[in-house]
């Protein structure tokens, strides 16, 4: 579908850059896409990816919004404490581009759930804070062959990984075992613009794949672009393809 005129003015900018123009500012339009929390990760990935035109968000998160939570959650506002974190994210993004269509999900995902409400979506931004939820979610996209962003933050530092089922390797090749153990932010604390600079990684991997400007590493690897903010230093480590991982059976397809 033609952008109109009203969408190439809000647009202008996205139709200028190399790669993407109006046939990927199209293709943003018609994405759907699903993000697995609303806090610290998921505020900034909501915020650009409704800014940058994506046609469908679905917004999940069981949580309200709490005074602690707005040192970093830039979605939400004082006024909005004790909001249902998708009303709240509903209420951000519809004052920022109303053309967005929004599916809340005021719900936990669970091992019950997953596969149904991730199969409605064409991608998957995973923006929690629990390990359980991150496996989780790379192990359904791996079943249903949904390319997903997914983050960790804490403290001063952060990581980010992009993942295309058969076509990169997974979150499990990097870390083949769900972490015990491992301290919180609600332990060590976190600086609010570590999750923002994260966040909006997220949120870049999810628009470069939508609009056509991501392509697989000639090695088959992937890449883990991490944040040390203490050291102020941005690193990016090449993750190989793991022959044992369980997303070894797509690359075998391919």
């Amino acid at each position: 579908m033609a952008l109109t005129p009203d969408q190439r003015a809000r647009y202008a900018r996205n139709l200028l850059v190399p790669g993407i123009g109006e046939a990927g500012q199209e293709r943003l339009g018609q994405a759907r896409v699903l993000i697995v929390g609303l806090g610290g990760l998921g505020s900034p990935a909501a915020l650009y990816l409704a800014a940058a035109g994506i046609g469908t968000l679905g917004l999940l998160d069981p949580d309200v919004v709490e005074p602690s939570n707005l040192q970093r959650q830039i979605l939400h506002t004082t006024p909005r404490e004790g909001w249902k974190k998708t009303d709240s994210a509903a209420a951000a993004i519809g004052a920022l581009n109303p053309e967005v269509r929004l599916d809340l999900l005021p719900i936990r995902l669970t091992a019950e759930n997953a596969g149904e409400l991730l199969s409605n979506y064409d991608l998957v931004v995973e923006a929690t804070d629990s390990f359980e939820s991150k496996f989780l979610v790379n192990d359904q996209c791996l079943a249903l062959e949904k390319p997903f962003s997914t983050a960790g933050i804490l403290a001063l530092s952060g990581h980010v990984l992009f993942v295309v089922p058969g076509r990169s390797p997974c979150l499990r090749c990097a870390f083949p075992e769900t972490p015990t153990g491992e301290p919180t932010t609600a332990e060590l604390g976190v600086l609010g613009a570590v999750p923002g600079v994260l966040g909006a990684l997220e949120a870049m991997e999810a628009i470069r794949w939508i609009a056509g400007l991501w392509r697989p590493r000639p090695d088959g690897s992937g890449r883990l672009h991490s944040l040390d903010g203490e050291a102020m230093h941005v690193s990016t480590l090449p993750i190989p393809r793991r022959p044992s991982c369980r997303c070894a059976e797509l690359w075998r397809d391919r």
